[in-house]
């Protein structure tokens, strides 16, 4: 798996990383079962504090994505499918998309709420 992130974008580089194991999991590329590299070592490669790499992580976790064991790393679980990881980044570029427009919390969840009527 690939890991990137970008250092000049505003968005955390633990959300970054998160955002490229959801990404792998949306396109098939990472299943259930699979060890993902260890914080220490994705941190090394990717020139970032360690600490960075595990907020990342732990996000997944807190989604019900990864499984982190104490000295076995982190395992991608069978939780949520890929399809509902496409719905994460997708609900995620909505989240993003509307900030920089500059809409509130309710303006964006009304906006749902009429598309969710509409079908």
């Amino acid at each position: 798996m690939l890991f990137r992130v970008d250092l000049s974008s505003p968005v955390p580089l633990g959300d970054q990383i998160a955002a490229c194991v959801r990404g792998a999991l949306a396109d098939g590329s990472v299943r259930p079962g699979e060890r993902l590299p260890s914080a220490r070592e994705l941190a090394t490669s990717l020139g970032v504090n360690m600490h960075t790499v595990l907020r990342g992580y732990q996000r997944l976790r807190e989604e019900g994505l990864l499984e982190l064991r104490r000295g076995r790393g982190a395992v991608v679980t069978g939780g949520p499918t890929a399809g509902r990881a496409r719905l994460t980044i997708g609900a995620r570029r909505l989240v993003a998309e509307a900030r920089a427009l500059g809409l509130s919390d309710e303006e964006v969840l009304g906006l749902v709420r009429t598309a969710l009527s509409a079908t």
